[in-house]
């Protein structure tokens, strides 16, 4: 019998963004290897925080997509910066879920894969999975409460207390947690977990290997960013500090966000700075679409512990030298691998220097390096191979 699995996720195609890609990425490789896969997600709404408009005035919809039988509820969508109307939009999706279980039972699933956070869905995949008879795999992409502590979501008090409780029990009750870096695996292990797992997210080389990369040429280099333009990542203020016509340099802009259209009007307004922006583009376009570029900049505002952005993986596939403001062990991948410059985040004049160092750097190096980490240490289909066989042996035990 081959292994079924059922995963329950807030955020998934047609949605942009890396956990949406991710997610679909490791579900097709678990189904290439012979796995009978299902989703049960939200209606889709990200980034633009309003259901899409095929979608609204719905509450379940059943579609199949890319070859996988998907079904979907309606939740309170909203991308505000306060606070409540986001832990309404996360609980109104972990109480609709609970619907799904009929579509789940007919699944008979071996493991339901819950996608976290929020917290709250993973107690509702919880929930699910006694409903069915099927084994938890709790996929930890970020540490919640702790991130959102980070973020300044939340502070500590009686609500952080309930989160941290929260997590715990979710933790003892799954059958298997994923983390998606090592930082998140020893802080799980840490408490007192040892059902752990390393899944990084990696990167699908074989979309990349076959298209040529821009290589040196005689104009400027060309420095890409391609996703979520908001607060987080800091475009806009990268954009009003750095002159990047100046050093030589073009910055090109692709994605969608709460900044976009005071970065829009910024270009408008100072033409001379060597920054363009370029629309939105598809995951399947984001191949080709790198390797236009001769580096990759990949910025955050504040540190979030166990955070490695899947952005790192796809600039080593695409052969661009990264440009990293953050921390952590994305940091320290850069770093030990020497695929780049780092900075503090919101280190502006740190990254200054790094672009100047990058404009007249020889690249040729930390392009074959990426590439070749690309191919093996990171490599997403070895990885997804590796997590069948961590599922096979959990579902082989007494």
């Amino acid at each position: 019998m081959p292994m079924n699995i059922v995963l329950i996720t807030q955020y998934y195609r047609p949605e942009m963004g890396a956990p949406q890609s991710r997610l679909f990425e490791m579900l097709r490789g678990l189904k290439l290897l012979g796995a009978e896969v299902s989703v049960v997600t939200a209606m889709p709404n990200y980034p633009e925080g309003r259901i899409f408009e095929p979608y609204r005035g719905r509450f379940v919809r059943r579609e199949e997509r890319d070859g996988l039988d998907l079904i979907r509820y309606w939740l309170y969508a909203s991308n505000s910066k306060r606070t409540f109307p986001r832990i309404l939009s996360m609980l109104s999706f972990s109480f609709t879920v609970l619907f799904s279980w009929r579509f789940c039972a007919k699944k008979k699933p071996d493991f339901i894969i819950v996608e976290s956070p929020p917290l709250t869905l993973a107690l509702s995949a919880w929930i699910l999975a006694r409903l069915t008879g099927s084994q938890l795999i709790t996929n930890v992409s970020d540490l919640w409460p702790l991130s959102a502590l980070e973020l300044g979501v939340i502070s500590r008090g009686r609500l952080y207390g309930l989160l941290e409780r929260l997590e715990r029990f979710i933790y003892k009750r799954s059958d298997g947690i994923l983390g998606q870096s090592q930082e998140i695996v020893d802080y799980i292990r840490e408490r007192g977990f040892e059902n752990t797992y390393l899944f990084r997210n990696g990167v699908d080389f074989e979309r990349f290997r076959e298209i040529p990369s821009r290589g040196e040429q005689n104009d400027r280099r060309k420095i890409v960013y391609a996703g979520l333009l908001g607060f987080a990542q800091g475009i806009l203020n990268i954009c009003r500090s750095i002159d990047f016509g100046s050093m030589g340099l073009e910055f090109h802009i692709y994605g969608a966000g709460t900044e976009k259209e005071q970065i829009l009007k910024f270009i408008k307004e100072n033409p001379g700075r060597g920054i363009v922006y370029n629309g939105v583009v598809s995951r399947e376009d984001i191949p080709a679409m790198l390797k236009q570029h001769d580096g990759a900049l990949i910025p955050l505002t504040k540190m979030i512990y166990g955070a490695v952005p899947s952005k790192i993986y796809e600039a080593m596939a695409a052969e661009l030298p990264v440009l990293f403001s953050g921390e952590g062990e994305g940091a320290r991948i850069i770093a030990e691998h020497q695929l780049g410059w780092v900075n503090h985040p919101g280190d502006i004049p740190q990254l200054r220097r790094n672009l100047e160092a990058f404009a007249k750097a020889d690249l040729a190096t930390i392009r074959a390096t990426g590439r070749r980490l690309a191919e093996t240490t990171f490599n997403r289909p070895n990885q997804v191979k590796n997590l069948y066989d961590y599922l096979e042996a959990i579902d082989k035990k007494p």
